[in-house]
């Protein structure tokens, strides 16, 4: 059992919460349901008999999922994800300077049905999405990104931010796929262009912090949150030297007096009732 592609975040008798990696799917690929998959691995790690998927990532994008250990948790963090209650945060490696410190993007978005999953944009056919940004720092013809999704539609972030002109960096599906080299964005980078290798060579999203309000005892709910894997690490850490500040990607977004340690999660219980749309 593959236990390097996730590490575990979290976990009491009702939820657990891991770090995946890049390149595996949460649940079965209808295209190929024998690939490797997140549920399936996590349900062995943990040594129970079924786990229940709430919420997916992107088979490219790393960072936090969260499973259900029961059936009454997995009605309530359902509800919770479809009535918009649970807050998520990206970081996002994008090309280009944005002109903006922060924008929204409200374009309406639609699954076409192909074997890549692509998501297009139809106004007509789409279903409402919004997503927040916010500029963390530039390097070069780089930027960091924070973003905040308050819809769930595939690939919704990558979808808007190639729309905004912004395409993640290594994005094979909405962007240009080509990998992210320090001679790209760094001033008086000396060295042998043939040996160079790539600071990043896959998709620059991670789903950072993840918010599940009312889970705590008193502390107004669960924050949790996922370090950003090395590959992405190593490239923010090189950007940031080379603009001289921090982008202060680890920083906490959502819950200032929540806590990310043992909980007693019988208290849960969110508000199921769907916002209007």
């Amino acid at each position: 059992m593959k236990q390097s592609l996730f590490t575990l975040v979290y976990q009491d008798e009702n939820i657990a919460a891991v770090n995946k990696s890049s390149g595996i799917a949460v649940s079965p690929d209808r295209w190929d349901p024998s690939r490797e998959r997140l549920d399936t691995l996590a349900a062995e790690f943990l040594q129970i008999q079924k786990i229940y998927t709430v919420h997916r990532i992107d088979r490219d994008t790393s960072g936090l999922v969260v499973f259900a250990k029961n059936s009454v948790s997995h009605k309530s963090l359902s509800l919770a994800f479809e009535g918009r209650q649970i807050n998520k945060r990206y970081i996002a490696v994008v090309h280009g300077r944005p002109s903006w410190r922060e924008t929204g993007c409200d374009l309406a978005l639609v699954p076409n049905g192909n074997k890549q999953h692509l998501t297009i944009v139809d106004k007509f056919r789409g279903k409402k999405s919004f997503t927040s940004f916010r500029l963390l720092g530039s390097a070069g013809n780089y930027s960091v990104l924070e973003a905040i999704p308050e819809t769930g539609r595939i690939h919704q972030i990558r979808v808007h931010l190639a729309a905004l002109g912004h395409p993640v960096v290594c994005d094979t599906l909405y962007g240009k796929n080509r990998p992210v080299l320090l001679s790209s964005f760094k001033r008086g980078w000396q060295g042998d262009l043939l040996e160079e290798r790539p600071l990043l060579s896959r998709l620059g999203l991670h789903a950072s912090e993840l918010f599940i309000p009312g889970y705590a005892n008193g502390a107004g709910g669960l924050d949790l949150k996922a370090p950003l894997p090395r590959d992405m690490a190593a490239l923010i850490r090189q950007m940031e030297k080379t603009a001289g500040q921090s982008f202060a990607v680890d920083d906490q977004c959502f819950a200032v007096n929540s806590q990310n340690s043992a909980v007693e999660s019988q208290n849960f219980a969110v508000d199921s009732r769907s916002p209007g749309e």
